[in-house]
């Protein structure tokens, strides 16, 4: 690890400058600009709001912001676990012409999802006031929540960046996995009313992406205290998974660019 934390100290203006050229490149040809990083996330909320709050009759208390909060924890984990698996491949030219930190380059990507995690995260803040939510100091305690959430997708990110450029397949599978935990996440419903006894608690407990969007939620939208025992648990196992990568990465990196 200490060679890790060398080559992110080493490198991490150029996967800023990377993360900000993708940025730019990625609204050069649109004409709302930037706009659609605020459109895109509002829409989809506006859509389950109307589903899932009209016309199934959902009860829960401040639902667009609860549905939002959803999304934006769930849109991060998803964006960080897609946009691994393909991620050396996509960088062949790099990759086969210049020596770099494999990890860097999902360092690089991962500053572009943060950066639009938070434009949602502000736009959570304003719907949260528009509907009168009661702001309490626990909503500070989204600070460790998100950073589990990155710790822990940053290390199934390494992972996974390493076998895909072995098996192209392995892109495919991910998105059927990330789809059937979508709906088993409570993206659109509260795990704990909805599915009660040892399902609901194995769902929130054995699915990351639902325990720390049940966090966010608790800590934002209801004032209360995170499981601290919940968030110690996914960070070491966040902590294990960067360490296994990391050492993947390291072993196989100089056969990449003869895979590709």
């Amino acid at each position: 690890m200490k060679k890790f934390f060398g080559n992110i100290k080493k490198y991490y203006r150029y996967a800023i400058r990377a993360a900000k050229a993708e940025l730019k490149s990625e609204v050069s040809d649109s004409y709302l600009n930037w706009l659609w990083w605020i459109i895109e996330p509002l829409c989809f909320m506006l859509i389950y709001v109307f589903v899932f709050g009209y016309i199934f009759k959902h009860n829960e208390p401040y639902y667009a912001s609860f549905i939002y909060i959803g999304l934006t924890v769930w849109q991060f984990f998803n964006r960080m676990i897609t946009g691994s698996v393909r991620l050396i491949a996509g960088n062949r030219d790099l990759v086969t012409k210049v020596y770099i930190p494999k990890y860097i380059l999902l360092l690089s990507k991962s500053f572009t999802f943060l950066f639009k995690f938070g434009i949602s995260f502000l736009i959570v803040f304003v719907l949260m006031l528009i509907q009168g939510v009661t702001i309490t100091w626990h909503i500070l305690l989204i600070i460790p929540v998100l950073i589990v959430l990155y710790i822990l997708s940053f290390g199934i990110g390494m992972i996974l960046m390493n076998y895909g450029v072995k098996f192209s397949d392995l892109l495919n599978f991910t998105h059927i996995g990330l789809r059937m935990l979508f709906y088993v996440s409570g993206v659109f419903y509260n795990l704990r009313t909805k599915i009660g006894g040892a399902i609901g608690f194995f769902l929130l407990r054995l699915n990351p992406a639902a325990f720390l969007m049940d966090e966010a939620r608790k800590c934002m939208l209801e004032g209360k205290m995170v499981s601290i025992e919940g968030l110690l648990f996914w960070l070491i196992i966040g902590i294990i998974l960067c360490m296994i990568g990391v050492r993947i990465i390291h072993k196989n990196e100089n056969t990449y660019a003869k895979v590709i």
